[in-house]
């Protein structure tokens, strides 16, 4: 079943129908304690959520873990979910993963909703069918594909982010842009994100989803073309479960941008990126999204974490790289010099 995404301007309307498509028995909505904040306000009015059931857990990547997991589930459990309830997961990227694969698991699957509140989930987690949690220490090791059965992207969110959660789900919105063509590409680096128009950003938070449903439903489950979507990820993800180890945890999207960063260095290197088209972006992400304080000690614990990364075949480092914007190459391996030497280049200032 092809996963149904909706650009909704009537949320009221476009959730009541999602609802019904799924007949359920019961409802229950999961939160966490930012998005029961700042969100369900502006939704706990709706009559078509007058009976639902509300599940609350802590905020933050670092809660995505078993722990909440069984707390979901046991929340399901108690409030009498059958294979017939619905699960509406109201929140960013860490609800959305952690209450898809709740909802995957539970009696072998129920229906759920997605309704991405923050830029990175509305452009990235919620949408492609992936859920899962971090385990071990590293990120996104335990889940499952499973798709929501609607998800509705509604722009009304964005007004409740402060701009560090904002350029985080930008960063993924910049990956898609160099993935797809020249001319998304140059709209985004010349997008003034420190004050952004929230009309222009609708359109191009729409464009952005497009460009991974395409992908998503050519390759649903990362065999070939979706790998595309990794670009930035093999370090990225790498960096971010590093700063979760040091205790100082760093958003998804900064992750992200820091991984492009060297991964364009390699693409650049190995595969012939245009060195204008990378500066250009380099320069966007660092007026935007700071740095990161790695030393060259920190380099075998990162290289460590990248062997980890699931993309990887045969213990060789996979990565996705790019000839030019759109020109994707998928199962690109880098030595550990070559890898260290992008590390540097980041370490250099670019």
């Amino acid at each position: 079943m092809k996963q149904e995404v909706v650009i909704s301007d009537y949320l009221e309307k476009d959730l009541s129908t999602a609802i019904a498509a799924c007949a359920p028995d019961k409802l229950f909505v999961l939160v966490d304690e930012t998005t029961q904040t700042h969100c369900w306000s502006k939704l706990n009015h709706l009559t078509c959520l007058h009976d639902a059931h509300l599940i609350t857990v802590a905020a933050t990547d670092t809660h995505k873990d078993i722990e909440t997991l069984s707390q979901v589930w046991k929340a399901l459990s108690n409030g009498g979910a059958t294979r017939h309830s619905c699960l509406i997961n109201l929140g960013g990227g860490m609800i959305t993963d952690l209450g898809g694969f709740a909802a995957s698991t539970f009696k072998r699957g129920i229906s759920f909703i997605n309704i991405p509140t923050t830029l990175l989930g509305m452009v990235d987690a919620a949408v492609g069918g992936k859920t899962g949690i971090n385990f071990n220490g590293l990120k996104n090791e335990v889940g499952t594909f499973s798709d929501a059965r609607v998800v509705l992207l509604n722009t009304l969110f964005l007004d409740t982010l402060d701009p560090q959660n904002l350029r985080s789900g930008y960063a993924e919105m910049l990956k898609h842009g160099l993935i797809s063509n020249t001319e998304t590409w140059a709209e985004l680096v010349n997008f003034p994100l420190e004050t952004p128009d929230l009309n222009q950003l609708q359109d191009m938070v729409a464009q952005s989803v497009q460009v991974k449903q395409r992908i998503v439903e050519l390759d649903p489950h990362e065999q070939a073309l979706r790998k595309a979507l990794n670009l930035g990820h093999t370090i990225g993800h790498a960096f971010e479960s590093w700063a979760l180890k040091q205790g100082h945890p760093i958003l998804h999207g900064y992750a992200v941008a820091y991984g492009l960063v060297c991964e364009l260095y390699l693409s650049a290197v190995k595969t012939g990126f245009p060195v204008d088209k990378m500066r250009q972006t380099l320069q966007f992400i660092s007026a935007h999204y700071g740095t990161l304080g790695f030393t060259c000690d920190d380099y075998p614990l990162l290289l460590q974490l990248m062997q980890h990364d699931k993309k990887n075949t045969s213990n060789r480092i996979n990565f996705t790289l790019l000839a030019d914007i759109g020109e994707i190459k998928i199962d690109q391996t880098a030595t550990e010099d070559e890898i260290k030497a992008a590390l540097d280049f980041y370490r250099e200032g670019c």
